[in-house]
């Protein structure tokens, strides 16, 4: 994923672009800890590349699939949570095939991707609490804007054109 999360009102608490590189401050050298290490936090996240500007950050994230804890999105998952505890059997079918659809196999596909978004928020949820609670701790002004962006990254030339923008992005700023 490319991903993209912004201070609120655009502050600049990160730092400032110098001859084309952050220095940050407290705050940011805090973010830059917390993006470097998400990875020891959560086994399936790795951050490929970021960068921090002064009043966002850029990074590209791959969520490993194989490695996330449980499926967050999963139908036959919330389908349990409503299973009746009377002691009657109740066998759980797929529950993905009773959704009205004529491309089954993309619907399998997005559910993956859904899956592996919701940890993707997991992630950013993590970075941002992180951040914040720090700032409050040390008295240091802060806030992040509410949302974030995302974007799924689908081959490489994406990849590479997202990396070149972020390797870029310090030294083009104004």
């Amino acid at each position: 994923y490319f991903v993209t999360i912004c201070t609120k009102n655009m502050i600049h608490y990160f730092g400032e672009i110098v001859d084309g590189e952050i220095q940050l401050t407290k705050v940011g050298e805090h973010l830059k800890y917390q993006i470097e290490n998400i990875h020891s936090h959560y086994a399936f996240a790795e951050v490929l590349l970021y960068t921090i500007m002064p009043n966002h950050f850029h990074m590209i994230i791959a969520i490993d699939g194989n490695k996330i804890p449980y499926n967050r999105s999963s139908p036959i998952r919330d389908a349990a949570s409503h299973v009746p505890t009377n002691g009657t059997n109740v066998m759980l079918q797929d529950a993905a095939s009773h959704v009205p659809t004529r491309d089954n196999d993309k619907n399998k596909y997005m559910e993956y991707i859904s899956n592996k978004q919701s940890w993707l928020s997991v992630c950013i949820g993590s970075i941002k609490s992180a951040v914040t609670k720090y700032a409050n701790q040390n008295n240091i002004s802060f806030a992040w804007q509410t949302r974030y962006h995302d974007r799924i990254i689908r081959n490489q030339k994406a990849m590479n054109q997202i990396a070149e923008y972020i390797k870029n992005n310090p030294i083009v700023w104004k």
